[in-house]
């Protein structure tokens, strides 16, 4: 068993980590102040987990909601239908969601959980490696509009987050793929003894090695929480864990959610980010080679892609929460392990780096 701390007073949490987590009734009973319990999940989800939860739960009023899988349902509309099950069913203010599935899932039922009511305790049990390493942590929680990824939404901490490491062997490659582009970027923004030893070890991971995965899982979470425990609300440092992530929104969004998985719109940002920085002369040649390298190993995209024009790019970019008067700051490398936060930068440095990675 592996824990990690999340210190933010009154709002303080434990990610718990480790092997058949879900069959513990004793890490999610405790957790539920009230006798409602709403667990949502999706349609991939549910037949693997489902009833494991519900196990756990004997002596509480258990209610489900099956939400279909995929980026295209984390909408206001699927979060009205949300609220409509919760108002029917009807529950109080005692309820307590449990957000049983991926990034996607963890967000919309995050965002629910902070507006019914205005405010209700949800405990987070992601089953992807994105999410137990990222979008489960932290208390950013959203949903899309059309225009912009996670554009609308509220920082609301879960009561407890319980990553399975189990879960993580039902996942397909792409799926897993995805989640270590997240793994990487930690790597990338502040640690950069842990990017080495993803070099050395990658392999270990890909090949889901039950020790190699608790791990990451924790060493990504330390480096999360510490820069979350510092910065809730991203009004400074907390931008950093949004590497890659200015070209990869505008790329997910692009396409249409869910042609890209997450992870994959994230590494090919991580890439034209540390190619930005080194056409700056921040990054060392040598650097931005690792940096392709390691990306590329763990079967994510590194190289240029079609079917989206530099002017959607630029426009979808600037659509990014990260502008400020005008602004776009980009997240940028000096060095593996040493992100900054930057808008001083020429236009034409940033139009040469996507014209490098489109594909006319």
């Amino acid at each position: 068993m592996k824990t990690v701390n999340i210190d933010l007073g009154n709002r303080s949490y434990q990610i718990r980590i480790a092997d058949g987590l879900l069959k513990q009734s004793e890490e999610l009973a405790p957790w539920v102040s009230g006798k409602q319990v709403v667990i949502v999940t999706n349609d991939r989800i549910a037949p693997l987990f489902l009833d494991q939860v519900k196990q756990s739960l004997k002596g509480k009023q258990v209610f489900e909601i099956i939400l279909s899988d995929g980026e295209h349902t984390k909408t206001l509309q699927t979060a009205e239908g949300i609220f409509d099950k919760l108002l029917a069913i009807p529950c109080d203010r005692k309820v307590t969601l449990i957000a049983l599935g991926g990034g996607v899932i963890g967000d919309m039922v995050g965002f629910a959980a902070a507006c019914y009511q205005r405010g209700v305790a949800f405990i987070q049990i992601p089953t992807t490696l994105l999410s137990q390493v990222d979008s489960s942590v932290g208390g950013k929680t959203a949903v899309n509009h059309p225009r912009g990824k996670n554009m609308i939404g509220a920082f609301y901490q879960p009561v407890r987050v319980i990553a399975d490491t189990s879960s993580l062997q039902t996942l397909d490659d792409r799926q897993f793929a995805s989640g270590v582009a997240e793994v990487i970027k930690y790597g990338l923004i502040n640690d950069p003894e842990f990017f080495q030893w993803l070099e050395q070890d990658i392999e270990l991971v890909i090949k889901k090695q039950p020790e190699a995965l608790a791990y990451i899982i924790e060493r990504s979470c330390i480096n999360k929480a510490r820069i979350v425990e510092q910065d809730e609300h991203e009004s400074g440092i907390r931008a950093l864990l949004n590497l890659g992530h200015t070209f990869g929104h505008a790329i997910e969004a692009g396409f249409g959610y869910g042609k890209w998985l997450h992870g994959e719109a994230v590494a090919i940002g991580m890439v034209m980010a540390a190619q930005m920085s080194r056409q700056l002369g921040w990054l060392s040649e040598a650097s931005l080679a690792r940096t392709k390298s390691l990306i590329k190993r763990a079967s994510l995209p590194v190289e240029p892609f079609a079917g989206l024009t530099k002017e959607k790019m630029l426009e979808l970019m600037k659509l990014d929460k990260k502008v400020e008067d005008g602004n776009l700051k980009l997240i940028l490398l000096e060095d593996i392990g040493k992100a900054v936060v930057s808008s001083d930068y020429k236009e034409e440095v940033l139009d040469s780096v996507i014209d490098q990675f489109i594909v006319r």
